[in-house]
Parts: structure tokens; sequence; C-alpha cells
């Protein structure tokens, strides 16, 4: 007598369920990374190029960057790394996937370095009253511009790691 192997209601709910939460994960993750981008850029595009004529436009610059960070980068980077875990989670081809649980690595230190410097309210303090001292504030203006640049390089490797999806580690017989 051989064993019925058709699903059972249950099981089909199981696996449609997980499949939605697949789905609505990976696509969170995607619209929040285009959020993550844009806003690296702009905060990138302002360290650059705001005015250093006046301090109050120095100041309205800064804060204009502190909005950005604020409300749309460490939210986007919040939601890029919970998304990207519950992805990772429910998804059993990526569980033993080497390359999945580096970009999660790596997101992780994004999200570290994107609270610590980019998003940190203590920072902005600082370049704000270094605008005083302008070999100071162009040392703290670089650090932060390097930082950005450093941010967008590795959002860039994640993406190629989740594009390509790379074998890492011995082959195995």
């Amino acid at each position: 007598m051989k064993a019925d192997k058709t699903p059972t209601d249950d099981q089909a709910r199981q696996v449609g369920h997980r499949r939605w939460l697949r789905l609505g994960a990976k696509t969170l993750h995607d619209v929040a990374s285009i959020g993550f981008g844009g806003a690296l850029a702009a905060c990138l595009v302002i360290n650059q190029v705001a005015s250093r004529e006046s301090a109050e436009a120095f100041a309205a610059a800064r804060l204009a960057y502190g909005t950005i960070a604020q409300y749309l980068l460490v939210p986007c980077m919040f939601v890029v790394v919970l998304s990207g875990l519950i992805a990772l989670a429910a998804t059993r081809a990526y569980t033993g996937a080497s390359w999945a649980w580096l970009k999660a690595l790596l997101g992780l230190s994004v999200f570290e370095a994107t609270l610590v410097v980019v998003g940190s309210k203590q920072r902005q303090a600082e370049i704000v009253a270094a605008y005083a001292d302008p070999a100071l504030l162009d040392t703290l203006l670089r650090s932060e511009r390097n930082t950005l640049w450093l941010l967008i390089a590795l959002s860039v490797v994640n993406v190629v790691l989740a594009v390509w999806r790379p074998r890492l580690g011995p082959k195995e017989r």
C-alpha cells in the first residue's frame, strides 16, 4: 500500500503563506533599498554642495541632511535589514547559501554604520558647531563623505551578491 503524496489543505495553506511571506519580504526589501540608496545620494549631495557663505545657510543644509537621515535613511535601512532577515528565514534555499549569510552580515554592518556615523544627531551637531573652524569642518565633512561612499559601495556589493549569488566556500562532492 503506497502512501498518498497529495498535500493536505493545511499543508497547501502553509506553503501559500510562506510564499506570500517571501514575496512580501522581498518587495519590502527592494522598495526600502531604493529609498535607502536615494537617501544616501541626497545626503552625499548635501554634504558636497552645502553653502558655507553663512552659518545660517550651512545650518539649514545640515538640517535638511539630518531630516533625510532621520526620516528616510535610517527607517529604510531598518526595513532593508528586517525584511532581508525575514526573507532569509522564509526561504529554505537561502538558509544554506553562504552568499545570503554574507549579504546579511554586510547589511547589519551597513545598518550600524548608518546609525553611528550618518544618522547620529550628535555627529550632525558636531559638524554644525565646527562651522567656525574651516579646517575641522573640512575634516568632518570629508570623513562623512567617505562614510557615505563606503555605504554606497557596500550597498552595491549587496546588490551584486543578490543578483550573482556566487557559491562561496568549499565545493560539495
